[in-house]
């Protein structure tokens, strides 16, 4: 079984409130994600994040096939960190630590995503020509999105 993981950090010019107040609304995901994705939040979004918090997606990440995903909030510290885990969608396991801490003129956020791909060996084979490429766009495109929004430090 082959886990694979994505690390990203990235500095911004805005407070841990102003970080929080952005990241851990799950509403403002669709603001960060590339259009061609078609995400759409189905139900969960209504309230401010709490352990326990499902939310449902519909997305379309490659060949236009729409797929439901269903994550749970299973961590939060306020204006520390959270943690939301796939229990249902493309991944057999989608384990995402999002991580805010005060640096010298703002912040810094982690992203520490632990993840793995279906179908055994096809999907090894599949991971470095679809999957782990088009995850790199993807926080590409949120870095280049909060940096649009809130600027760079």
């Amino acid at each position: 079984m082959k886990i694979y993981k994505l690390h990203k950090k990235q500095k911004l010019p805005i407070t841990v409130n102003q970080a929080w107040d952005f990241l851990s609304d799950a509403k403002n995901l669709k603001v960060i994600t590339p259009d061609y994705m078609g995400f759409n939040i189905l139900s969960g979004a209504d309230r401010p994040m709490y352990a326990g918090q499902i939310i449902q997606y519909i997305v379309t990440p490659i060949l236009g096939i729409k797929t439901k995903w269903v994550t749970e909030i299973t961590h939060v510290k306020d204006k520390q960190y959270f943690v939301d885990e796939q229990r249902f969608g493309p991944y057999s396991l989608w384990h995402h630590k999002h991580f805010i801490k005060e640096v010298q003129g703002g912040v810094e956020m982690e992203d520490i995503i632990d993840y793995k791909i279906p179908m055994g060996i096809i999907g090894q084979l599949v991971h470095p020509i679809l999957v782990k490429p088009k995850l790199e766009e993807i926080f590409e495109y949120r870095q280049n999105k909060l940096t649009e929004l809130f600027g760079t430090l």
